[in-house]
């Protein structure tokens, strides 16, 4: 990623508010065309699955298309070694720009259907079976994104991410939130895809488990991170050495 950073931010701030207007917005619309709740989940997944491909596929040559502070955090973590990898600014200013793409996505999708602009969520998620989804869903989210890089096929992420979301939405039993930007920016709607506000921390704490547990799956499958090399000084004047 060679881009300056405030156009990181800008990709990470729009990237993560057209994630949210197409969860928020696909599930108001599945619920204004059914009342079957297995046709309502399956629209919104399948929504999630072709918009999400498609951001990342668009946006992640320009800032890694994070859409997630998880993603960001573990990302520096992993790298942190690394001189070319994410820094400490990085994540400080790409967190922020996820949340407040979140919620502005979810307001967009609200003004879009005619809902209230800001309706907070009724929708109690608070039950520990959920926040133990929420920590599977993550942990797995982690231990894909970072797996893919450590094995080189980073390219394929567009597809392998869009894909373990649409699965996680069905055999995670809190539909896989798996991104606190995400949870916060649902709040915002009552809609079938909000969340309550009172049952934000905890599902953002359930994330933040399963990103240190996915974390520890990468280190157990992978190793740990090769350290960089240091660079090799070459004396004024002089070529350096180069294989053929």
């Amino acid at each position: 990623m060679n881009a300056p950073l405030g156009r990181r931010i800008a990709a990470e701030a729009i990237g993560t508010g057209l994630l949210v207007t197409v969860v928020v917005g696909s599930g108001i619309q599945a619920t204004e065309l059914s009342h079957d709740i297995g046709v309502q989940l399956l629209a919104n997944s399948l929504a999630t699955v072709f918009g999400l491909g498609v951001l990342i596929t668009l946006l992640g040559p320009v800032s890694g298309a994070h859409f997630n502070p998880a993603v960001t955090l573990t990302t520096w973590f992993n790298g942190r070694r690394d001189p070319h990898g994410l820094t400490l600014r990085d994540v400080i200013a790409y967190v922020p720009a996820q949340i407040a793409g979140a919620v502005t996505g979810a307001l967009l999708a609200n003004a879009m259907f005619a809902e209230p602009l800001v309706e907070f969520s009724t929708h109690d998620r608070s039950s520990g079976h959920l926040l133990l989804g929420e920590v599977v869903a993550t942990a797995g989210l982690i231990l894909l994104i970072l797996g893919l890089n450590r094995i080189g096929r980073a390219t394929l992420a567009p597809a392998a991410v869009a894909s373990y979301i649409g699965a996680a939405y069905w055999f995670t039993s809190s539909t896989s939130f798996a991104n606190p930007a995400v949870t916060v920016g649902r709040a915002f709607t009552d809609a079938f895809a909000g969340i309550a506000p009172a049952s934000v921390a905890p599902f953002v704490g359930a994330q933040a488990l399963g990103a240190v547990l996915g974390l520890g799956a990468v280190a157990a499958v992978h190793g740990r991170p090769a350290p960089a090399p240091d660079p090799v000084a070459v004396p004024h004047g002089e070529p350096a050495a180069t294989t053929s």
